[in-house]
């Protein structure tokens, strides 16, 4: 059965794991971790198995070719690509124009329909406030008109190691992170809403159910209609599996790493912190079908998975 395969949301890999993903899809599987439990499986990433890729990044400048040749063989894609309007403070391991300019290639190389862009997440401090994100948006959406139809937005989520990051940044460079109430963050994303649509771009609401309305719509970022409009024009059989509370996503299979991407980004959720996730990426093993593990591990899971197969014959498939 062919499925929708999530390139990642646990970590960047266009941006920085491109050799990695290159190099299993030549070899037509990926092997996961779980992250809550830990079973580990493989997943399949033959051109028969695989219905849509949803590429996920903050810069696609480095993956561009890899593009090309997956679309030689015959794969489908998408791309979430973030695009933020925070201060360089909260995302200091980025280059933000290349990955504008990337964008800019990616709509006019592919469609404006290829691309959701992710102004993701909304956080309010000293430094940035509700005038600051205005401007910041507006300055945006001149330069992506014509180049996006969908912009996903979000208010920064308070998980604690989020919060513990938080409050580190606020005793190192005097940062205060404010956290508004329901009405303001609901004025700014209606004012965003308007701004977006004079440029002729829908809002979207990702897990922030609380700003869904007449302007804003609820956001599904691996979204089965879309892959049906995109490349499935008799059709596309596809149901919603969430991933956290409030999620809209369509069921795929993600075959990315916590603990594995260097933006260092202060806000993220998939880093327990900078340090672990650096020495992840440098010590990174592209032959390793585990994303993040060591070849000797990933062999040995591997062998494990082939033996568990064997035993249990044909009730349990190679490829989950």
């Amino acid at each position: 059965m062919k499925r929708i395969i999530s390139v990642s949301r646990r970590t960047d890999v266009p941006a920085f794991y491109g050799d990695w993903f290159m190099s299993h899809v030549k070899d037509g599987f990926a092997g996961v971790v779980n992250p809550y439990g830990g079973k580990k499986y493989i997943v399949s990433l033959k051109p028969e198995d695989v219905s849509c890729f949803v590429f996920w990044s903050k810069n696609f400048t480095p993956f561009l070719e890899n593009l090309k040749i997956l679309e030689q063989l015959g794969y489908k894609f998408y791309f979430n690509f973030t695009v933020t309007g925070l201060p360089e403070i909260f995302e200091s391991n980025l280059d933000k124009q290349s990955a504008i300019e990337s964008l800019k290639y990616l709509a006019k190389t592919y469609s404006p329909a290829h691309i959701n862009w992710r102004f993701d997440p909304i956080i309010i401090s000293n430094i940035c406030d509700r005038n600051y994100y205005i401007e910041r948006f507006k300055k945006l959406v001149t330069e992506f008109s014509g180049l996006v139809e969908r912009c996903y937005i979000s208010f920064v989520t308070e998980y604690k190691k989020v919060i513990t990051n938080f409050n580190e940044l606020e005793k190192s460079k005097g940062i205060k992170i404010e956290y508004p109430e329901t009405e303001f963050k609901v004025a700014i994303a209606n004012e965003l809403s308007d701004i977006a649509r004079e440029n002729g771009i829908q809002l979207y609401s990702c897990c922030c159910d609380y700003l869904i309305n007449e302007k804003v719509q609820k956001a599904h970022c691996i979204d089965g209609s879309v892959i049906e409009k995109l490349f499935y024009p008799n059709g596309f059989s596809y149901k919603e599996k969430h991933t956290r509370q409030e999620c809209g996503c369509t069921e795929s299979y993600d075959i990315g790493t916590y603990n594995t991407c260097p933006h260092g980004c202060v806000y993220c959720y998939a880093n327990t912190n900078k340090g672990r996730a650096d020495n992840s990426f440098q010590s990174h093993d592209t032959s390793s079908a585990f994303l993040g593990y060591t070849k000797s591990q990933s062999d040995q899971w591997l062998e494990e998975i082939q033996n568990k197969s064997l035993e249990n014959e044909a009730e349990t498939p190679l490829f989950d």
